[in-house]
C-alpha cells in the first residue's frame, strides 16, 4: 500500500531516470547528488516505516536486497568502506543511503551530513553509466 501524501512512495516514478532496478521487496535508485560517487537509495516498494513493522521473511528479504546492493557498489566503485543510513525522521517511509566512501574526499571520515557540500549534478550520459554498470553487476 501506497501513501500518496509521501515523497518516496512517488520517487520510483517521479525520478524514472535515475532508476537501477525493481527488486522483489524494494526499488534502487541512484542519489541525483553525485557528490558521493555510486550513493544509492533502496527503499521499501510498500509504504512503512519500521524494520519491525515487517514480517519476518519480508525483513530478511529487505535486508539481503541492502546487502546485495552494498556489495554491487563496492564492486562497482572501489571504495574504503560502505556507509548505511536507515533514518526516516525527515522522510518517514523505509528507505537507506547506501553511500560508498572514499579516503580521498572532503568529508571523510565523518558522516555525509557532517557539514554542508556542493551537490554534485552529473550531465545526462554519465547517470546512465553509473545505473549501467550498478545493474549489469546486480542483475
Amino acid at each position: 500500500m501506497n501513501n500518496t501524501d509521501c515523497p518516496m512512495c512517488r520517487r520510483w516514478e517521479e525520478d524514472a531516470d535515475l532508476r537501477i532496478a525493481e527488486l522483489e521487496h524494494s526499488y534502487v535508485i541512484l542519489n541525483r547528488d553525485q557528490f558521493f560517487p555510486g550513493y544509492t537509495l533502496l527503499f521499501t516498494k510498500n509504504h512503512a516505516t519500521e524494520l519491525f513493522h515487517l514480517d519476518r521473511d519480508v525483513r530478511n528479504g529487505l535486508m539481503e536486497e541492502v546487502s546485495r546492493v552494498a556489495k554491487v557498489l563496492f564492486d562497482v566503485f572501489s571504495p574504503a568502506k560502505i556507509n548505511y543510513e536507515l533514518l526516516g525522521n525527515m522522510v518517514p517511509h523505509m528507505h537507506w543511503h547506501i553511500v560508498p566512501r572514499f579516503s580521498s574526499e572532503p568529508l571523510w571520515p565523518r558522516p555525509i551530513w557532517a557539514e554542508p557540500h556542493n551537490e554534485l549534478f552529473l550531465p545526462p550520459h554519465e547517470y546512465k553509466f553509473r545505473i549501467n554498470r550498478i545493474r549489469d553487476a546486480l542483475l
